[in-house]
């Protein structure tokens, strides 16, 4: 796919390139973005620009992960990486994707993630007529799952055994938003289990 530019009131949501590298090693040094995420620990240059150049340029070429880098509008810094991942049920009739995100330290607390990601959502809701979206993360993330509240995303319950970290395999909650929720159409109708 094309990499889009979403823009939002306060940032640009683009595609990480090489001249994103100090800014994306620098952020991933905080402890608490490997405490809950797979990006690995300790966090090297080489790891960034692996990220950047390998794993989302193939991740967008093959249509197997869009991920954004999140920039301020006004000063370009970073503030976050986010995006979708697992994105092989997006074909029909599944139409199913996985956001993902994690957010700089000193970019916290500024409502950047919940706009960033109502922007993500949003593509992938008109442009990709996702009709299912996924949110997963290891339970006792806190952060993650005030940002997938605040979207509106509807908490499904905590997934035994679900994320492999750190050699152990640990529960993870589980959420999901779908078009409706955003009184957006869907391809498909939806028929929800009656009581």
């Amino acid at each position: 796919m094309e990499t889009p530019v979403l823009t939002t009131k306060r940032l640009v949501l683009r595609a990480l390139e090489p001249r994103d590298g100090d800014a994306l090693h620098a952020a991933c040094q905080d402890p608490e973005i490997p405490r809950w995420t797979s990006v690995p620990s300790p966090y090297s240059r080489e790891h960034a620009d692996h990220f950047i150049d390998v794993v989302c340029a193939d991740g967008w070429r093959d249509d197997t992960m869009y991920n954004f880098g999140v920039f301020t509008r006004d000063e370009g810094a970073l503030v976050s990486s986010m995006g979708l991942v697992r994105l092989q049920h997006l074909a029909t009739p599944q139409r199913q994707a996985e956001l993902g995100y994690w957010t700089a330290k000193h970019q916290r607390g500024k409502g950047y993630t919940v706009e960033a990601a109502r922007a993500v959502c949003t593509w992938a809701f008109d442009a990709l007529g996702v009709e299912r979206l996924e949110w997963f993360a290891e339970a006792g993330n806190e952060a993650s799952r005030a940002v997938a509240l605040k979207l509106g995303f509807a908490m499904e319950g905590t997934v035994r055994s679900r994320v492999v970290h750190e050699g152990t395999r640990r529960d993870a909650w589980s959420g999901s938003l779908l078009p409706s929720d955003w009184d957006r159409p869907s391809q498909l109708p939806y028929l929800p289990y009656a009581k």
